[in-house]
């Protein structure tokens, strides 16, 4: 566990290239004991998403303290951004994995899409199959620039664009008086 601790803590650093001796180092373990666990990058960076689904799959089915889907979302979308070298080395698995990776993510974010549009807080003709178009969006801003700090604030601006868009569309802003109000006008 301390191993995939130290390779989260570095892959979320925007500064850190992740190489396999310093998460060693992190973790305090040596690179032999690393890559006896995880023979390669690929296959810590397999570790590392699984992890990371698992704490969202975690907070997602939590019935006792349901979490709100924009809150969800919004957090899965920016470590889309924080762990760009994790995005990134994620190219390198097998489709296979990926996929795996991309449903699991997917279904745990359905029970709250649908909660959400229950309780009409977010446009009802949003699938859950449409958030990998999120994931893809999010992604391609990251990688249209070759200066990270301004690609990063590209992407995390387009997440706050979506998110108000997905959630305020056809939903009126808490606290609004919309008794009589038809297309902007009073009756």
């Amino acid at each position: 566990m301390a191993i995939i601790q130290a390779a989260v803590s570095m892959m979320s650093d925007p500064r850190s290239l992740g190489v396999m001796p310093e998460i060693a180092r992190r973790a305090g373990v040596g690179q032999a004991t690393l890559y006896r666990h995880f023979p390669d990058r690929n296959a810590l960076a397999d570790a590392v998403i699984a992890y990371e689904i698992s704490r969202l799959e975690a907070c997602a089915g939590d019935p006792d303290h349901p979490v709100a889907f924009r809150d969800l979302l919004r957090e899965v979308l920016r470590a889309q951004v924080t762990m760009r070298s994790l995005v990134a080395l994620t190219h390198r698995l097998d489709a296979g994995t990926r996929e795996r990776h991309k449903r699991r993510i997917v279904t745990a974010l359905a029970g709250p899409l649908r909660r959400a549009q229950e309780r009409r807080e977010v446009r009802g003709d949003f699938h859950a199959r449409d958030l990998e178009l999120l994931f893809g969006m999010v992604e391609g801003i990251l990688q249209g620039g070759e200066d990270l700090v301004a690609a990063q604030e590209a992407a995390c601006r387009s997440i706050e664009l979506v998110l108000d868009g997905l959630f305020r569309c056809g939903v009126p802003a808490p606290g609004a008086d919309v008794r009589g109000a038809v297309g902007g006008v009073t009756a």
